[in-house]
């Protein structure tokens, strides 16, 4: 492969970094998804030139450690969302508590499936 071929690789790849962005902040996991197929292609195909072949890449790994850095945050919401979910969900079953003895109590809940919102 020759340096203008690598160099459109990059270009590429570059680019699809940029949309990945795009997803990340817009929260589209669906984009996200769609993209990751076409990046692992041009991450193989990246891995796969000699040394002497593969051209500067630094702004390149920059951006895929700054979207790696969005998508860990993206993670971790998404994390705190489910563990919320949870606890509601563990609430609604029932609340437990202790009386001044010690004596653990359970309240039953009742299946109210709304949720309420606030500004």
């Amino acid at each position: 492969m020759n340096h203008e071929d690598a160099q459109t690789l990059i270009n590429r790849l570059d680019d699809l970094l940029e949309q990945e962005r795009a997803a990340l902040l817009a929260g589209d996991l669906e984009a996200i998804a769609t993209l990751l197929e076409n990046k692992e292609r041009l991450i193989d195909a990246l891995n796969a030139l000699t040394e002497a072949e593969r051209p500067e890449m630094g702004a390149v790994e920059a951006k895929v450690l700054r979207n790696q850095a969005l998508l860990d945050g993206a993670l971790q919401g998404i994390r705190h969302v489910a563990a919320r979910m949870a606890a509601l969900r563990r609430v609604r079953r029932g609340l437990e508590t202790y009386d001044a003895k010690g004596t653990k109590t359970t309240i039953e809940g009742e299946a109210d499936f709304s949720v309420e919102k606030r500004a």
